[in-house]
């Protein structure tokens, strides 16, 4: 499996509910993120208590810099949804770093696989460990 990546110095990661900042996230997705584009506060707050929430922070500030949400039974499924960097932090790997914990933080629970899906970020997800589906013709969806 992949090293585990290095937060930049200055930042620390928290799985900490109560440190969200709802409003920002809301703003980041509902604003800047191509699927989350209009999504409500309301529909960003219920997905927010229904998730397992991480969150990159300025260790001086405590200003929260990313977020990261994983839908999860912690015992059979998982999957990683709405990553966001904020843009003045990006290219320091915090990103990477976040997904990292990520991965680090679901491993114990024994899950098979982590679920995601992007369309520009390929390249941060592989240096993790993702990979394109093997069987995507075993996978359906319902859109409504």
């Amino acid at each position: 499996m992949t090293d585990m990546p290095r937060l930049a110095e200055g930042y620390e990661i928290s799985a900490d509910p109560a440190r969200i900042d709802a409003e920002r996230v809301h703003r980041w997705l509902s604003t800047d993120a191509y699927w989350a584009l209009e999504r409500s506060r309301e529909k960003q707050d219920r997905a927010i208590e229904g998730s397992l929430n991480f969150g990159v922070y300025e260790v001086v500030s405590g200003e929260q810099v990313a977020y990261a949400r994983v839908v999860t039974d912690r015992s059979t499924f998982a999957w990683l949804c709405d990553v966001y960097v904020d843009p003045s932090v990006r290219g320091k790997g915090i990103g990477t770093a976040l997904v990292g914990a990520v991965r680090e933080e679901l491993r114990p629970y024994g899950i098979r696989r982590i679920l995601l899906a992007t369309h520009d970020a390929h390249g941060v997800y592989e240096k993790l460990g993702f990979a394109p589906l093997e069987r995507p013709d075993q996978w359906m969806a319902l859109h409504f």
